[in-house]
């Protein structure tokens, strides 16, 4: 419970931090779009990593199987709306070629998420490859 508090005033406080630093420029149709996939995108991911729990981890472990809420739907959405996260921060930031980075970033998150899936198909055998059969990344 604990990371989960501080991770959570971590993205509050880089999220004000860019929304202050940047509030000043104008609002272009760049800066719309950031607002618009940025904003859901961090709620989404504050609610998976809330959703997560206790299975938070840096690296892969088999906790639990969390099948639960986003992860109902998606086996790794931390991953995914964390992306889209900072893809609408730099483009809030007004520096879209800061997006090159998911030229590394993506293929990183892949890896990440099949590491993570064979521990846990390890671990949980069965009950993990249904779940993964009825989910999305």
């Amino acid at each position: 419970m604990k990371t989960n508090v501080l991770t959570l005033i971590l993205v509050l406080l880089v999220t004000i931090f860019v929304g202050v630093h940047f509030g000043g420029q104008p609002w272009t149709p760049t800066r719309i779009a950031a607002v618009v996939i940025g904003l859901p995108a961090l709620a989404l991911l504050v609610l998976a990593r809330i959703q997560l729990g206790g299975s938070f981890s840096v690296r892969p472990k088999a906790q639990a199987l969390v099948t639960h809420g986003l992860y109902s739907r998606i086996r790794n959405p931390i991953y995914l709306f964390g992306a889209l996260a900072i893809a609408g921060i730099f483009l809030y930031m007004n520096q879209p070629l800061y997006l090159w980075l998911f030229v590394v970033l993506i293929p990183l998150q892949i890896y990440r998420a099949r590491q993570e899936g064979k521990v846990l198909e390890a671990r949980f055998g069965d009950e993990y490859r249904q779940y993964k059969s009825r989910t999305w990344f």
